[in-house]
């Protein structure tokens, strides 16, 4: 059963005197049980959910609207935004006269979604839309020259650009010389001065005011939709025709939102519920293709756009071809989707294995050298694959609990990323960097970053980045936030039920962690390339399955193995797995105390 917290009963107190394998440090906040009763019988939820939804800062009066966000609540006025309205009216002439339009995206998941919501978008009202997705290997990140040229031999004149070209000066400059109006829609900080452009529509612009600073490229272009929606109903464009549901695209919207880790909040929260309602009913081709070569057979949550559906979209930028993503999000062509859903789950699995075999290179890497005692870890070798280096700087980020960066070295020019942990922010570093001199080209958010930089200056940069960022990680206390207490009998399938009312989870509304106590490891093995599964059982012998994910050779695996018949406190997320028709439940472990 769940246990309720009182005083004399605070799971803060089992965890004094006890240390974490992980290096944190556990927490759970008390909440007046009073306030967690009456807020359950206002919206008709479980007091555990009640508490939860206390401790994550809800009140009674904003419960109601996190517990069912929707657009028509949350969804601002799109002229707010600077610059918004000069590119809506810019791309509205295009389509009076009849010119040439083309968007340009990165290879992720945002960018493939962010550009095939558009073109989805464009079919539907009977326009036609160029989608140009750079290459990663030959075109680097972002706008180039070349991709400018290319575009203008094409006859472009009008392009939008997403998910990038905040700071690509040089490209958009030329752009301007070659004829073609750019509007940006990107997300990313911006340096002190913007390109030219006919409009930079960017909530993280220095000057901006707008609210809407964590929506990602995906969320800014359905905001940009509805506002060149708007328009074109005003100037008669739907007349004699169907107009089309906008809503139908917001599966594309949660899907960039989940998987950019945006925080699902506020505009994010309701664009990712919606939007998976909208998946559920598997109207996208492509999306209904990709789900079922992932044999996603169960209703899609954002746990399933994080883990199933995103990676693949990626691997193609990745390791494979950059626009498939794009192209299978935005086709209406069963055969096409079927098709490019099956290459995508190859690129996928290739992606895969390069990433291990890097992975397990930088691990030696980093800890031969010790650089986990660094403030910030940055790793690099000739022929990393550019396509893995980011997923391989999370998984270090992870494991060492310490922003990370990694740099795959073609020659004397090294491709990077970073990965940052929450109050450190690397993509001001890598800002601060560039203006030094001291990489070649940098930039990104709080907790991701790109860059080049050349082989002479690596030790600088590395030099220089941890000194850098040295405070603010020194000020970083890492705590992991306990929402309850429970013994195995208590994690049930009826608690996973109430639980969801508090979903979608994700960036700034995690998973409900849970303490498991009053266990014992009843049998712990490896299983998969470097998984462990396990048993905890309590004292009244019920037993519940456990797994700790990428954990075989770390501190936390190496616990877990050791504690045979031992008791254990674990700490950890609880999810339903159904296997031959039986649903029973799994705990998924984040750390242990011991």
């Amino acid at each position: 059963m769940t246990l309720v917290f009182k005083r004399n009963n605070d799971p803060q107190d089992l965890f004094e005197g006890q240390s974490s394998v992980m290096g944190r440090r556990w927490v759970h906040q008390e909440v007046d049980p009073r306030h967690a009763l009456q807020l359950a019988q206002n919206h008709g939820i479980g007091t555990l959910s009640a508490s939860i939804l206390l401790r994550r800062g809800l009140t009674f009066e904003t419960a109601g609207q996190f517990l069912q966000p929707t657009l028509r609540d949350l969804m601002p006025d799109p002229s707010h935004l600077k610059d918004l309205d000069g590119g809506v009216e810019r791309v509205i002439k295009a389509l009076l006269d009849k010119e040439t339009i083309a968007v340009f995206g990165d290879y992720d998941v945002d960018g493939a979604t962010a550009t095939a919501l558009l073109r989805r978008y464009f079919t539907d009202i009977g326009a036609s839309l160029r989608v140009y997705i750079p290459q990663r290997i030959e075109e680097g990140y972002g706008p180039t020259i070349p991709a400018m040229e290319k575009l203008a031999q094409e006859g472009t004149t009008t392009l939008l650009m997403v998910d990038c070209g905040t700071t690509a000066f040089d490209p958009l400059g030329e752009a301007k010389n070659l004829g073609m109006d750019v509007i940006v829609i990107d997300h990313h900080m911006s340096q002190a001065s913007l390109p030219v452009a006919t409009a930079v529509i960017n909530p993280n612009r220095l000057d901006e005011e707008s609210p809407l600073t964590h929506l990602c490229a995906a969320g800014l272009s359905f905001i940009f939709m509805v506002a060149l929606h708007r328009r074109l109903r005003q100037e008669g464009w739907f007349d004699g025709k169907v107009e089309p549901d906008l809503r139908q695209y917001l599966d594309l919207v949660a899907l960039g939102t989940v998987c950019d880790v945006m925080q699902l909040t506020g505009l994010n929260r309701a664009f990712v519920s919606q939007g998976l309602k909208v998946m559920a009913r598997r109207g996208n081709p492509g999306l209904r293709a990709l789900s079922d070569v992932a044999g996603l057979d169960d209703t899609p949550s954002a746990y399933h756009l994080g883990f199933l559906i995103g990676p693949r979209i990626n691997a193609g930028g990745r390791v494979g071809c950059a626009d498939y993503g794009s192209r299978l999000l935005s086709t209406s062509d069963v055969l096409e989707a079927q098709q490019l859903a099956r290459e995508l789950d190859l690129y996928n699995k290739e992606r895969q294995a390069i990433e291990s075999l890097v992975l397990e290179e930088a691990i030696v890497q980093v800890e031969s050298k010790g650089l986990d005692r660094h403030p910030v870890i940055l790793v690099g070798q000739e022929g990393w694959h550019p396509g893995v280096i980011g997923i391989v700087a999370g998984r270090l980020k992870e494991r060492y609990n310490r922003p990370t960066c990694v740099v795959g070295f073609d020659g004397d020019i090294g491709k990077g990323s970073g990965r940052s942990i929450a109050g450190v922010n690397l993509g001001t570093a890598m800002h601060v960097a560039v203006h030094q001199g001291l990489l070649v080209a940098g930039g990104g958010h709080a907790m991701a970053a790109g860059f080049t930089v050349m082989k002479d200056q690596f030790d600088a940069f590395y030099a220089f980045i941890r000194d850098h960022l040295r405070q603010q990680v020194a000020c970083i206390d890492p705590v992991l936030e306990v929402d309850g207490l429970l013994i195995p009998s208590g994690a049930t399938l009826e608690l996973i039920r109430e639980l969801k009312m508090l979903e979608p989870f994700g960036n700034g509304n995690p998973t409900p962690k849970f303490c498991i106590h009053k266990a014992r490891v009843v049998y712990a093995e490896p299983i998969g390339i470097n998984h462990i599964r396990c048993a905890l059982e309590g004292e009244d012998g019920t037993r519940l399955k456990a797994m700790a994910f990428r954990a075989l050779g770390t501190p936390l695996g190496d616990e877990i193995l050791s504690r045979n018949n031992k008791s254990i406190q674990v700490a950890g997320t609880l999810k339903a797995d159904t296997w031959n028709g039986r649903t029973t439940v799994t705990c998924f472990i984040d750390d242990v105390m011991v």
